[in-house]
């Protein structure tokens, strides 16, 4: 009697969840992307869903948006599982926020509105369009500044993030029921941050659902209701939010949690001359200037000059007409898909391309040694794929994010300049590179570092408090703190 009191209990969840997903495979030649998962999702509940590059996180997105048809398993919305496609998915309120942006950047953000909901229409459809993701901005990210009418690829990163963000919380016709968002903090600084998750447990409170997936775990912790940890293909633990720890969390991932406080380097670092020294940006605030050795992290409000910098020091460091100079300098792009990796060709290409004047002899590359190459940084870093000659977009996001990095660490470059680099990497990922960057600190290799998590910038040296686009603090050693960089981005205001 027991049994068929829970199996009952079991089919009545079911029938009543908004997603429910039973036994899924999906395969991609021998690779075994889902291999068993299943899940049910409710209304008026916040899923964290949590796993390591490669764990299945994206594809069974893809499965609940409608993207991809399971091979076996199935697939059901409010109960029904005879429709499937993405139509259906969007027919019972299903919603994505994808890790890889997906707004067209060639259409202003209103356009991208008619785009994702055509039940805007009609002569007034702009007016209709800008009123609801204005409102739908304001309400997600107060103070936002973003102009609606403007071209998508005229903002920064982050304001992109933001405008898909609202676009996919916005009501036209229906209400969004389940939203899935997959890494959507991680062009976003800790404000901005804060405010979507305030913005996902007042819609989840609401009776609204939201799928989270982020390897910020404390955003995790902090905002779910469950959380499911993924591992090859599989959901391996559902349980309560308040059931787990970050230590519990991470163990139940396959990791192990380390300590990632960077050993300070000696005070009579201070003595070492300069390697390159700017002056103040636009003769405001402080001058930049770096030493041999050090980790020095760009900190501040998202969007106030961290990146420009970080081309500035390009551009003063590499030069089109001197290409014996281009070894002094190499970049981690933080947003790939634009300015990071080389779409057509394959992991190993997009990872040698930065060292072929290592891997030549007489400008023919030694194809030996370049699989030699891949082969080191593939097990060095952990690039989940079965073969190196696959293509790059055959690999997550953060897999692909990883190639960039052993794309960089591969040369023999002094500097490295790194663009929010860790966005959409995996805590195990993430303490593997913190340790390669330690070593290669120790060893005298220099690196300057955008970070839009704290945690990050609390493991560098030095770091300079960017606002306005002006360095306006300098901090030293255990001077990096969170209290330390706000004082000093908000320094002034209310005066």
């Amino acid at each position: 009697m027991i049994a068929v009191k829970d199996n009952s209990a079991r089919h009545n969840a079911e029938r009543h969840a908004i997603v429910s997903v039973k036994g899924v495979k999906v395969h991609f030649g021998a690779v075994k992307a889902l291999d068993g998962a299943d899940l049910i999702i409710h209304a008026g509940e916040c899923i964290g869903l949590v796993g390591h590059n490669g764990a299945g996180k994206s594809t069974i997105v893809n499965v609940i948006n409608g993207g991809l048809s399971p091979h076996e398993g199935t697939i059901s919305y409010e109960g029904d599982d005879k429709a499937h496609g993405i139509n259906a998915a969007r027919a019972h309120g299903i919603r994505c926020v994808f890790q890889e942006l997906s707004l067209a950047p060639n259409l202003t953000v209103v356009e991208n509105m008619r785009v994702v909901h055509h039940g805007l229409s009609g002569w007034s459809w702009r007016r209709q369009a800008a009123t609801i993701v204005r409102s739908k901005l304001d309400e997600v990210f107060p103070g936002h500044k973003i102009d609606v009418m403007r071209t998508v690829g005229e903002l920064s990163i982050a304001e992109r993030q933001m405008v898909e963000i609202a676009i996919t919380f916005c009501s036209v016709g229906q209400a969004p029921r389940l939203v899935i968002l997959d890494e959507p903090t991680s062009s976003l600084d800790a404000g901005l941050a804060a405010q979507l998750m305030a913005y996902v447990r007042r819609f989840v409170e609401d009776g609204g659902a939201v799928m989270l997936i982020s390897h910020i775990l404390g955003e995790i912790l902090s905002t779910a209701s469950r959380i499911l940890v993924m591992k090859d293909g599989r959901v391996v633990a559902d349980r309560a939010a308040q059931d787990f720890s970050v230590h519990s969390l991470v163990q139940a991932m396959g990791s192990v949690v380390k300590e990632q406080d960077r050993k300070r380097r000696p005070e009579e670092r201070a003595a070492i001359a300069p390697i390159l020294a700017l002056p103040a940006r636009g003769g405001n605030g402080l001058a930049f200037e770096i030493r041999k050795g050090e980790v020095i992290g760009l900190a501040g409000l998202a969007g106030h000059g961290q990146t420009e910098m970080l081309l500035e020091l390009h551009r003063a460091l590499s030069s089109n007409w001197l290409p014996g100079r281009r070894d002094r300098i190499t970049f981690v792009a933080g947003d790939r898909s634009l300015n990071g990796t080389f779409p057509l060709w394959s992991i190993l290409k997009n990872l040698s391309i930065a060292s072929l004047g290592d891997l030549s002899k007489m400008s023919l590359v030694n194809r030996q040694r370049e699989e030699r190459l891949g082969a080191d940084w593939k097990g060095r870093i952990e690039i989940r794929t079965p073969a190196m000659g696959n293509g790059i977009l055959s690999l997550s996001g953060g897999n692909q994010q990883k190639v960039l990095f052993a794309r960089a660490l591969a040369t023999n470059s002094p500097i490295v300049l790194m663009d929010d680099p860790m966005r959409g990497v995996d805590i195990g990922t993430k303490q593997e590179v913190y340790r390669i960057l330690n070593d290669e600190a120790s060893a005298g290799r220099t690196f300057i570092w955008y970070s839009t998590e704290m945690d990050e910038i609390r493991l560098c040296d030095r770091a300079y408090v960017f606002r306005d686009g002006a360095i306006v603090a300098e901090l030293v050693g255990d001077e990096i703190t969170e209290e330390n960089v706000l004082a000093a981005s908000f320094a002034g205001e209310g005066t």
